[in-house]
């Protein structure tokens, strides 16, 4: 049976809080924005620095719930800073046969990175 990569879920445009070099690499995301994402602790993910262009893979640690954190932490801390706007994304492998009905989970945020029920308009940065 064939499997392919499909996006899991994604938090869209979720302002960075903080980056701590100095740090056990990861990234910290407020625990409540995880559950609706569908992410786990220590999972891989994908972030896309929409501000600088950067692209890295790190793994998800929870942070504390409906704060908001987003903090970028260890090496990752060199491609994005506080206030960047980033996109987090996961992805699942899934049977081929299954991919023309796959919906994957999509959070989006606002500038506090509290959930938004409307899909933001694309704004300059």
């Amino acid at each position: 049976m064939t499997q392919i990569t499909v996006l899991y879920s994604k938090i869209h445009r979720a302002t960075v809080t903080d980056a701590q070099l100095h740090y056990e690499g990861s990234l910290t995301i407020d625990h409540h924005l995880m559950q609706q994402a569908g992410l786990v602790e220590y999972q891989q993910i994908d972030v896309y620095n929409i501000t600088n262009g950067e692209r890295f893979t790190t793994y998800a640690i929870v942070g504390e719930p409906h704060t908001g954190i987003i903090q970028v932490n260890g090496a990752a801390a060199h491609k994005a800073r506080t206030g960047d706007l980033i996109i987090i994304a996961s992805y699942a492998n899934i049977p081929q046969e299954e991919g023309p009905l796959w919906k994957p989970k999509l959070v989006f945020v606002d500038r506090q990175n509290k959930p938004s029920a409307d899909k933001p308009a694309m704004l300059p940065v």
